[in-house]
């Protein structure tokens, strides 16, 4: 199991044989090492998205590289937990959302693992895993944790918040909220056909709201602290009933890259190729499940 999120979630008293490591990429830097355990017998790597620090800006995180070693520690669903702001007025600060849209904005970063002289097309049509989903949210309910099921999220570029035109055009977009690091994320735990979900933490309004006043990182870092030891608890209620579940061999976006590449196999690009051994190493040699 992969954690992707804030250095918040790494302080769990449950977490056995914590250890840092760092891991290779044939695309780079990851964020930072990774930190190994288990929770309730489940191995889990936890990645720090922006460094431990928060040293990197959302788009200067790798986010390829991200993957792509999660990926060859033998991840095989992911859980990504961050803080957005609400375009909704039923999602108040503090509150949950386990997104199963994007609307993605971003613009300067690397959103596929694929390219020239080798292409693919994975479906984004629905781009988290509805099963993850549904377990969280089970668990969610289970532990009295105010979460809603659903909801589409406004990948913006930032680092700077939204202007108030652009809250407002989002709004109209029928977008719930909004934040700065699910995308190329999700697209490519897609493309490596891992399983994703996404916890999202209300902290703030962004700026459309007439009776809050427009946000600013000291109170999203409050609402943020807020809420650490509630995604802390979803997590470890959540990771073993994920793991322990049946015929996750079937869940969305497993298979994600079958029939996918395009690229005539004389036609493809060999360092490419090389370099993608791990997240299509199985269709690049022609294996199935």
């Amino acid at each position: 199991m992969g954690v992707i999120g804030g250095s918040g979630l790494y302080n769990l008293p449950e977490l056995q044989e914590g250890q840092w490591h760092q891991i290779d990429s044939t695309f780079g830097q990851p964020s930072d090492q990774f930190l190994f355990g288990e929770i309730a017998g489940v191995s889990v790597a936890f990645v720090p998205r922006h460094g431990r620090g928060h040293i990197l800006a959302p788009r200067d995180i790798n986010y390829r590289a991200n993957i792509d070693a999660l990926k060859r520690c033998g991840v095989e669903d992911i859980i990504s937990v961050s803080a957005v702001g609400s375009l909704d007025d039923s999602l108040p600060p503090g509150m949950f959302v386990l997104v199963d849209q994007y609307v993605d904005r971003t613009h300067l970063r690397e959103s596929s693992f694929f390219g020239v002289g080798c292409v693919a097309h994975v479906s984004m049509a629905d781009p988290v895993s509805r099963e993850m989903n549904d377990i969280i949210a089970a668990t969610a309910k289970d532990l009295g944790i105010d979460c809603r099921l659903k909801g589409t999220y406004l990948a913006m570029e930032g680092p700077q918040f939204s202007a108030r035109s652009e809250s407002e055009l989002y709004r109209s977009w029928g977008c719930n909220v909004i934040g700065m690091t699910n995308m190329p994320e999700a697209k490519l735990a897609r493309e490596a056909e891992i399983c994703y979900a996404s916890i999202c933490m209300v902290t703030d309004y962004d700026c459309w709201h007439p009776s809050h006043d427009a946000v600013v990182v000291t109170d999203v870092v409050k609402v943020m602290n807020q809420n650490a030891t509630t995604a802390q608890r979803l997590l470890v209620a959540a990771i073993p009933r994920i793991a322990n579940s049946t015929n996750r061999e079937r869940w969305n976006g497993r298979l994600a890259l079958e029939n996918a590449i395009i690229t005539a196999a004389e036609m493809r690009d060999a360092s490419l190729c090389q370099k993608l051994d791990a997240v299509a190493g199985r269709v690049l040699r022609g294996g199935r499940r």
